[in-house]
């Protein structure tokens, strides 16, 4: 009995950390190892990653990881996963010059990385593996098709089906996706997060004739945001640059190193004599097109930064264009509002391409159908989305003709069992979970310091400082209370006062009774001054009694 199962350890209903294990008898083959970014309210925390406790107890049986293309939420949570596994990785060239930079040269020394062709075949100890490649914000994007004794599982997320595509590093060969369907596919894995979008994504996926105006009417400097990471819009953007005879500068150096990767790669040439390097970048050039790049939400962090006249490189002025063509996305309009009101405030040129105009480069209702007719699987596993977006993709397929029994529509942790070519049961499930880390690679941030740094952040703290005779229990010094972020101090001084009395009073109070403890009295005082602090002022702050007890001489 052949026995096939199909379970992700993240990216299903949440944006980010995709990773999905395709085991095969007793083989596993991983496919991808992304992060996700944080929300507003996780203070601290750089990125997530998926709890990777199910790889390490199942290491043995893990052939290699298959990275489909060097984005964040595909192959930056690998270097994580490195650390605790000592694993293959197989992957385009792009994957593997965006992982040697992410990674310390000693780390990256130990990696085993193998590169797949955009299309053709890799073995795998064993298991074929056929790659294709797809339309995507980064070249050298791959959909991949696994063997299995019941039929191919193909894989396909994050594209665009665009007709126009004359780039090596960013087309879509439709035949052979075809090709693969001829074989027989068991499962097809395809994300679904627009399939509410009633449309091919193409052509909304380009910004060329949405900016070109505004490199025509532009009287001084273009400053121009895009996410990072998507190439085809910078590529766009430099275009355009050339067009208009208009001089580039890359704000951020990574960025262009990105763009020599692809220049290396043989997916890209930069125009000679278009760019202004640092070096020789200066304020007062006004016939330039500045490329400003960043994350999520850093994109718009940078441009305040900007806006706000802080920055070290960019000083805007009257005269300046600044484009937004990175659409704000769920979650980012309060730091998106913020960075606008301050660039509205220095009086320049503003245009702002809207989130309907310009689309991701992901695939529509009309691009998934496309996939499930060339492909024609028995069984569709809607991935990279809400619920909502599976339940939308899962309609879509029974359109086409796949009965309900054929659409597996699954959670994190959630196993689709098919033994023998047929689905017997997606009853099981493994544990999941998330790994917060933080700036300094800490993986030990719970949510007890969250809610802790979420604490801080709104209510603030209260500091209540004694120190006290270790053998008489005497208060020598205190109290000494300090608040951050609960009340002006000119206008409650008595809050502070009673804090402080209330400290004095409680600590004398358990002397005299013989049964004075300092942890318990830490723990007494924290309720007492929190529930007196939320009646005054209507607050929750962190209450931190710092009770030192000093051994005297004598």
């Amino acid at each position: 009995m052949s026995k096939i199962r199909i379970v992700a350890l993240g990216g299903l209903d949440e944006s980010g950390k995709n990773l999905y294990c395709i085991e095969i008898g007793d083989k596993i083959i991983v496919v991808n190892a992304g992060l996700k970014f944080p929300d507003e309210n996780q203070f601290g925390i750089e990125y997530i990653v998926p709890d990777y406790s199910y790889l390490v107890e199942n290491k043995d049986r893990i052939l290699g990881v298959v990275i489909t293309h060097a984005h964040d939420d595909m192959m930056n949570g690998l270097p994580q996963l490195l650390r605790q596994i000592d694993l293959d990785v197989y992957g385009p060239e792009m994957c593997y010059r965006v992982l040697k930079h992410n990674m310390t040269a000693e780390e990256y020394s130990k990696v085993k990385f193998h590169v797949m062709p955009r299309y053709g075949e890799t073995d795998i100890h064993g298991i074929m593996i056929t790659s294709f490649g797809l339309t995507h914000a980064t070249a050298d994007a791959i959909g991949i098709s696994i063997d299995t004794p019941d039929g191919q599982i193909v894989i396909c997320e994050q594209f665009v089906i665009d007709f126009d595509m004359n780039d090596k590093g960013f087309d879509c060969d439709i035949s052979a996706i075809a090709e693969i369907g001829k074989k027989g596919v068991l499962a097809l894995l395809m994300e679904s997060s627009y399939a509410d979008k009633d449309t091919f994504t193409a052509p909304k996926h380009r910004i060329s004739n949405l900016i070109r105006s505004s490199f025509e009417d532009a009287k001084g400097r273009i400053i121009i945001t895009v996410y990072s990471q998507n190439y085809f819009r910078v590529k766009e953007i430099i275009a355009l640059a050339k067009e208009f005879k208009r001089s580039v500068f890359f704000y951020n150096e990574h960025l262009r190193q990105r763009i020599t990767d692809l220049e290396n790669m043989g997916y890209y040439t930069m125009p000679r004599g278009l760019e202004i390097s640092r070096e020789n970048f200066s304020n007062d050039i006004e016939n330039v097109v500045v490329i400003v790049n960043g994350s999520g939400q850093n994109i718009f962090t940078l441009m305040n930064r900007i806006a706000t006249g802080e920055d070290t490189i960019i000083e805007l002025n009257e005269n300046d264009t600044v484009i937004i063509a990175s659409p704000v996305v769920n979650g980012l309009e309060k730091k998106a509002s913020k960075m606008e009101d301050e660039l509205y405030r220095d009086n320049v040129n503003i245009v702002k391409l809207d989130s309907k105009e310009v689309l991701s480069m992901h695939p529509g209702a009309e691009d998934m159908k496309m996939i499930l007719n060339l492909v024609k699987p028995k069984y569709f596993v809607p991935v990279m989305g809400e619920y909502l977006n599976f339940v939308q993709a899962g309609n879509l397929a029974l359109q086409l003709g796949l009965t309900p029994d054929r659409v597996i529509i699954l959670d994190n942790g959630q196993v689709a069992s098919i033994n023998d070519g047929t689905l017997v049961s997606c009853s099981d499930f493994v544990d999941v979970g998330d790994t917060m880390v933080g700036d300094d690679n800490d993986k030990s941030i719970t949510s007890f310091v969250l809610r802790d740094r979420e604490t801080l952040s709104t209510d603030g703290v209260i500091i209540i400082g004694l120190a006290i005779n270790y053998k008489t229990k005497e208060i020598i010094a205190g109290p000494d209370i300090q608040s951050r972020g609960v009340i002006y101090v000119k206008d409650s001084e008595y809050v502070i006062k009673n804090v402080g009395k209330m400290a004095v009073d409680l600590i004398e109070e358990r002397v005299a009774e013989g049964n004075y403890e300092n942890m318990a009295v830490r723990s007494e005082l924290r309720e007492m001054v929190s529930r007196y602090v939320l009646r005054e002022t209507g607050k929750r702050p962190m209450i931190l009694p710092a009770l030192i007890e000093i051994n005297l001489p004598g």
